[in-house]
């Protein structure tokens, strides 16, 4: 079974608990506004290009077999149209100003990449995540990466949207012990709102998270908070209200708004808005407006 991945974090700290090696995945329904990965958006191998890293030294024209880099007066110029995503370009260049994003890459083959940092687990209490992207744009890959985790005893969280997956899917990888946590996207808590920051309704993620909680899964819900979209205290109030009623939620982050996305997004060759940051003022009001309707514990990450 194979799956396609852009990259590989170890060491990570943020993504559940413990050390964590954290795989992002290939592949996304949502189409958020603010998108912080926008390379794992599209079900397909992507070349990034950072034009301010590039320091004009011509490698990647030598290596190129399609005349895809061409450098005159100075400047590098890139014939995105005409790339075939070899990598040639992306394994020369001595400053990463080239990256190729998406690996196929068998099941077995990244569980044993995987397990490279069991040593880190134990000792810390992490484990892997699955995050993207959307991990569950390709359910049977990532169930077979998590149930090889699992056989080995390696705690599992998976980062989700809930988006464009059925409930019988997150039910029976929640009743199957296939994630021992999941971490939870709550990215507008109105409908219309939604639809518009992020491409896709709110009902169905609503309704997996609710499956998830009477599945007696673990969850902890990641919330971004974008400037101008859904800073809002009557959206932080939802939050709590659904915090409250679903089972098994037992954190809510959070996440603040930053513009690493918009770097990626040039890199593509596209286009993002752009958001301010939010002041400390302003989240301290936020995150006190809903820890009023919630005692479940909450933070800014």
């Amino acid at each position: 079974m194979k799956g396609l991945i852009t990259r590989i974090q170890r060491f990570s700290t943020t993504n559940g608990p413990g050390l964590r090696t954290t795989v992002f995945m290939k592949g996304c329904p949502l189409r958020c506004l603010w998108c912080h990965n926008p390379e794992t958006q599209k079900m397909k191998r992507e070349l990034l290009y950072y034009e301010e890293t590039c320091t004009r030294c011509g490698s990647c024209a030598e290596a190129c077999p399609k005349g895809v880099h061409i450098f005159q007066d100075g400047k590098h110029v890139f014939l995105r149209e005409n790339c075939v995503l070899c990598g040639a370009c992306a394994d020369v260049c001595p400053v990463r100003a080239l990256e190729l994003s998406g690996e196929e890459i068998e099941a077995e083959e990244l569980v044993t990449r995987l397990l490279r940092d069991r040593a880190f687990y134990e000792h810390s209490g992490g484990g892997i995540t699955l995050s993207g992207g959307e991990p569950l744009f390709q359910p049977a890959f990532t169930e077979e990466v998590l149930r090889r985790c699992k056989a080995e005893g390696i705690h599992t969280c998976v980062d989700t949207s809930g988006a464009g997956v059925s409930c019988d899917t997150v039910a029976r990888f929640t009743r199957e012990g296939l994630a021992d946590l999941w971490l939870y996207d709550l990215k507008e808590t109105d409908e219309e709102r939604h639809r518009a920051a992020t491409g896709v309704p709110f009902t169905p993620i609503l309704r997996n998270l609710e499956t998830i909680g009477e599945a007696h899964g673990k969850l902890r819900l990641r919330c971004p908070v974008i400037p101008g979209v859904n800073d809002r205290e009557e959206h932080m109030e939802k939050i709590g209200e659904i915090a409250e009623k679903v089972p098994g939620v037992l954190a809510i982050d959070l996440v603040p708004y930053h513009r690493l996305g918009l770097v990626k997004a040039e890199a593509l060759g596209e286009q993002q808005k752009t958001f301010e940051a939010l002041p400390e003022t302003r989240k301290k009001a936020l995150l006190g407006r809903l820890q009023e309707k919630t005692d479940i514990p909450s933070s800014w990450i």
